[in-house]
């Protein structure tokens, strides 16, 4: 399964690009990132069957090992492509959220969007790695 993230806004040279490009390296499974300008920008199509995760405050908290059982049911199930999508600073319209599969938060504290993107990534190589038996994660 493609693990898409689609951003808005370019993350240029900073320290969370290079913690993006840290987990991008990590992660086995297909991989893209696409950045997309403040407003505008054309999404590529996406392979279907595809599911739709918008970062969201207003979203489900999932711990590690819910997200990645998540992932791998997705997977088993033949979704060919997994779209994650950090939204501009004004977040993401109702429109956007209702057809959403799944509205995603990292807690209810608000996160910058840089570091949002590079939190993404950290927990999509930890979910990989959780349904690999990777020993990165170490629960309880």
């Amino acid at each position: 399964m493609l693990l898409h993230v689609i951003a808005r806004g370019k993350i240029g040279r900073s320290p969370e690009a290079e913690l993006v490009a840290r987990y991008e390296k990590r992660i086995t499974w297909p991989m893209r990132l696409t950045e997309l300008p403040e407003t505008g920008g054309k999404i590529p199509s996406p392979q279907t069957p595809f599911r739709t995760v918008l970062l969201d405050e207003r979203g489900k908290q999932l711990n590690s090992e819910d997200f990645a059982a998540l992932l791998g049911r997705w997977r088993d199930d033949g979704i060919r492509e997994t779209r994650f999508v950090l939204g501009a600073a004004d977040g993401h319209d109702r429109a956007e959220r209702e057809e959403a599969d799944l509205l995603f938060a990292f807690g209810a504290a608000t996160w910058p969007h840089l570091l949002a993107r590079a939190m993404l990534m950290e927990q999509l190589f930890r979910a990989t790695a959780i349904l690999a038996g990777h020993p990165y994660h170490r629960s309880g």
